[in-house]
């Protein structure tokens, strides 16, 4: 990753999944899960600055949407698997056996929580350069915003033939109240064409329309 940990404790923490330490039982054996939820807030400060300040001329929403396409599931996926991950993280046994090392939503929360531990082992300029160098790479000054918003992309295209409905169902809901997961389909005339998981119902929906788009290429 480019950086040596002073406190090589807080990088087994960052990649510990909470099944590996639910199976442990030992109360001083902690999840990821706090350095989460600390990562995602340094995360999303970091790419608001830098969007902030390289792209003077864009208006909030749009600054919104790009910080949204920047930070999401499928965007820190990659950078997950680009550092390979996957092979370092601690699971549980259940976990290991069904995948997790490559599930996205492991993934990606595994990329916020090294996000964490480095900013509390180096500070927000090493944490920075991290999300600079990683996540942040393919982002150019000057670069125009993409349209982001996947459900009004498939409805434009939907559209194109009269009688087209769309229709969006939450499908599963998983994880505790403070770190819920939904899973959303939708369907066209009653088929399904895509679906989708994220944070939100609405983060799923797009996740959905998105694979949606993928499927009707």
């Amino acid at each position: 990753m480019g950086y040596q940990f002073r406190d090589e404790s807080l990088l087994e923490n960052a990649l510990r999944h909470s099944s590996y330490a639910n199976e442990t039982k030992d109360p001083k054996i902690t999840s990821n899960e706090r350095l989460e939820f600390l990562g995602d807030s340094v995360l999303g400060f970091v790419t608001a600055k830098y969007l902030y300040q390289h792209f003077p001329d864009l208006p909030e929403g749009s600054m919104t949407k790009l910080r949204a396409e920047l930070v999401c599931e499928h965007a820190l996926y990659a950078v997950a698997r680009e550092l390979e991950l996957g092979q370092a993280l601690h699971l549980g046994k259940g976990e290991e056996l069904s995948g997790g090392r490559e599930r996205p939503s492991i993934l990606a929360d595994a990329v916020e929580s090294v996000i964490a531990a480095m900013f509390l082992d180096g500070g927000i300029e090493v944490a920075e350069q991290f999300i600079l160098t990683r996540v942040l790479s393919s982002l150019d000054k000057g670069l125009p915003v993409r349209d982001t918003d996947n459900k009004t992309r498939l409805q434009e295209l939907v559209q194109h033939k009269a009688g087209q409905t769309l229709a969006y169902a939450v499908t599963g809901e998983s994880g505790p109240d403070h770190k819920k997961e939904f899973t959303v389909s939708v369907s066209l005339n009653g088929e399904v064409v895509g679906s989708g998981m994220g944070k939100t119902k609405k983060e799923a929906e797009q996740a959905a329309a998105g694979d949606a788009l993928e499927q009707l290429k």
